[in-house]
């Protein structure tokens, strides 16, 4: 996916981020369906004078909207805002983290309590080459284990064959986002959810100078959009502050929106968003828990983030 997007970057870089193609007064905002817009629910309902939404299913089908400045703000997968920075030569900025990470460990009975306890299980997972095998292979490396070779990762191309691997094997474990995880369980009556990986991740960055975190999403604006409209951009950090906070201290009335606006179901989305980790941070603290973030997986892969990490420019 990340490889294609760039390819798509690359062809659409020409265009230049123009400052608008249209005079609008709302501001067109994009995002994926799943946890990093359920945190925008609120502002879809009650703000719709003022922003013009459009969801997606797929990153490929945001991307070129923002590139060619047919969208002022949206909610991407976090390397995908570096790989935008580095393929518009930093046409982009990062606004604010939206979500942590929705990664979970899920088994089927009660043997894994700690990453150790995945010493030579089969896990499996989707999302090969890509931003959850970096964070799995982070983790794992951070707890002794070796990847390769201390357990067998299989990568299946879509969640629900990873479910159905382990409803055929119960040894088998698996690695979901949210809000699949959730879903899993009721597969199974034997089916729990063993480890968060953000709360392993932060484990790991326990007394670093800099500690990072695992984030799934983040917003970003172009950054015409940012310098031309810092008004509109300045009511939008607020909209968008005072509807997460909506989301993670309502969550059946989030969940009825979610349904609503056709993210998700309403109950698995209200069994999953205390899950989902949603979060609105910004400013400095943005800054060193992304630049973090960005920093471990390009120690893995730097095509994961565009090549390079981000200037200090790409930190509204």
């Amino acid at each position: 996916m990340i490889r294609r997007i760039i390819s798509l970057l690359v062809a659409l870089s020409l265009l230049a981020l123009p400052a608008a193609l249209a005079e609008t007064t709302a501001v067109r905002v994009g995002a994926l369906k799943g946890p990093t817009a359920m945190g925008m629910v609120q502002m879809m309902a009650d703000k719709a004078d003022a922003y013009d939404f459009t969801l997606a299913a797929a990153p490929d089908e945001i991307v070129p909207l923002l590139v060619k400045g047919e969208l002022d703000i949206a909610a991407v997968p976090a390397n995908l805002g570096s790989v935008l920075y580095n393929n518009t030569q930093g046409a982009v900025k990062a606004l604010a983290i939206n979500t942590l990470g929705v990664l979970y460990i899920v088994e089927r009975g009660d043997t894994v309590h700690s990453v150790a306890d995945l010493k030579g299980r089969t896990l499996v997972t989707a999302g090969k080459g890509s931003t959850p095998e970096y964070a799995l292979n982070y983790i794992l490396s951070g707890n002794g284990l070796n990847p390769e070779t201390d357990l067998t990762i299989e990568f299946k191309s879509e969640h629900a064959e990873c479910l159905a691997a382990m409803l055929q094997d119960e040894s088998i474990v698996a690695m979901l986002p949210q809000p699949f995880a959730t879903v899993a369980q009721t597969k199974a009556r034997d089916m729990r959810i063993a480890l968060d990986l953000t709360r392993e991740w932060d484990a790991l960055q326990e007394g670093a100078e800099a500690p990072s975190a695992m984030i799934t999403g983040v917003a970003v604006a172009r950054a015409a959009f940012v310098q031309e409209q810092p008004e509109a951009l300045a009511q939008f950090m607020a909209d968008y502050a005072e509807s997460v906070k909506f989301v993670q201290e309502n969550v059946a009335d989030a969940a009825g929106l979610i349904g609503r606006f056709d993210i998700f179901e309403v109950g698995p989305a209200q069994k999953a968003l205390p899950y989902c980790n949603i979060v609105f941070i910004a400013g400095e603290d943005m800054k060193a828990r992304l630049g973090g973030y960005l920093a471990a997986l390009m120690a893995q892969d730097p095509a994961a983030v565009g090549g390079a990490l981000p200037g200090e420019d790409f930190y509204y």
